[in-house]
């Protein structure tokens, strides 16, 4: 199960209809369920490294959302740079200070969005500090509502590629991306193949 938050009060309410505080009362019920059928609970949280509405977005501020989550009963939970505003050393103190705040970064996983070009080398950041679980999308498909600039979510080709030239991936998968132009005329965003995609196409 996934339930979804913000680290920020002006997306919780344009996004959710609640406040910053109240979004965790709206939340326990669905973690609690799905914890009583034996379902592991995926917290997602937004706007961890900029708001379009408030800027920059306090590390503490979003540890201490973090911290919530868990203790609500999330098994997991996923830093989402909503609008692709966040760079390596962003990243690098965000886990620092959840660190710091005993937080164990083998339950943290990130979200990265491609607006300025960062999620790879944010992903790598991320991988080097010690995280493991990381969302792509076909073809870097996604985007934001809120940034009209965002060019979507990181590849998965450029992740596996990236992977593989670290020891841990198949560097013919890539390949199989073929579909995203099938997937992008299914609704998604205009045809924008990754870069991985545009190299093996060449």
């Amino acid at each position: 199960m996934a339930v979804f938050a913000s680290a920020t009060e002006s997306f919780a309410r344009r996004n959710l209809n609640r406040g910053l505080d109240d979004q965790y009362a709206m939340l326990a019920p669905v973690v609690q369920r799905s914890l009583a059928e034996g379902l592991g609970v995926r917290g997602y949280l937004s706007m961890c490294f900029g708001d379009p509405w408030e800027g920059h977005v306090p590390v503490d501020q979003v540890v201490r959302a973090v911290v919530r989550l868990l203790e609500l009963g999330c098994s997991e939970v996923s830093l989402g740079d909503t609008i692709g505003v966040g760079t390596p050393g962003h990243v690098r103190t965000l886990l620092g200070g959840l660190a710091a705040a005993g937080v164990d970064l083998a339950v943290v996983g990130v979200h990265f969005h491609d607006t300025y070009g960062q999620a790879l080398a944010n992903t790598l950041a991320a991988l080097e500090a010690g995280v493991r679980t990381v969302d792509s999308s076909a073809g870097g498909l996604g985007g934001c509502p809120y940034a009209k600039s965002a060019t979507g979510n990181l590849a998965t080709e450029d992740l596996v590629w990236m992977l593989d030239g670290l020891g841990g991936a198949d560097r013919d998968r890539p390949r199989t991306a073929g579909r995203r132009e099938q997937l992008a005329r299914r609704g998604a965003r205009p045809a924008q193949p990754s870069r991985v995609v545009r190299a093996l196409a060449g």
